[in-house]
């Protein structure tokens, strides 16, 4: 039982090697936000909205890969910020909507240039192909898990 359990811990298994291969990818983001003030949840956030414009929170908080408790004070935060801007829908006032604000747009033009030199600096150090190859494995294996029974 204990020779089980001690390779189950081992640095091979699945979960434990993605957990560690983001925290190494995020020790070298996360200055960069911390200067501009802002947390890795806000920064995605951001992202999603300057890419794709105003969306309902609960599309946001998907594409953002956020639960939604935590969206709403992501958003409180960032509306405090004047970096988003939130109102409710026209059709359904049940429906809050989000978007980036010109001030929003301008803090992601300004981080944009560092978070980009950080994936060209992984780049260089793992390969191109290699950074590439390891995406589309990620997406494949997301997809297949989300068609599996038991995918939440």
């Amino acid at each position: 039982m204990a020779a089980r359990l001690k390779a189950r811990s081992g640095t091979r298994n699945l979960p434990g090697a993605l957990l560690r291969a983001r925290e190494a990818v995020m020790e070298r983001m996360r200055p960069i936000l911390r200067a501009n003030d802002l947390t890795e949840q806000q920064w995605r956030v951001l992202r999603v909205l300057a890419a794709g414009g105003e969306t309902e929170v609960t599309h946001l908080a998907r594409a953002a890969t956020l639960k939604a408790p935590s969206v709403s004070r992501i958003l409180r935060d960032l509306v405090a910020r004047d970096l988003i801007g939130r109102r409710t829908g026209e059709a359904d006032q049940r429906v809050a909507l989000v978007s980036i604000t010109p001030a929003g747009l301008d803090l992601i033009k300004a981080v944009a240039p560092h978070a980009a030199g950080v994936g060209a600096e992984i780049a260089a150090l793992f390969g191109v192909q290699r950074v590439e190859q390891l995406v589309g494995l990620l997406l494949e294996l997301e997809a297949v898990l989300a068609e599996a029974p038991g995918g939440d």
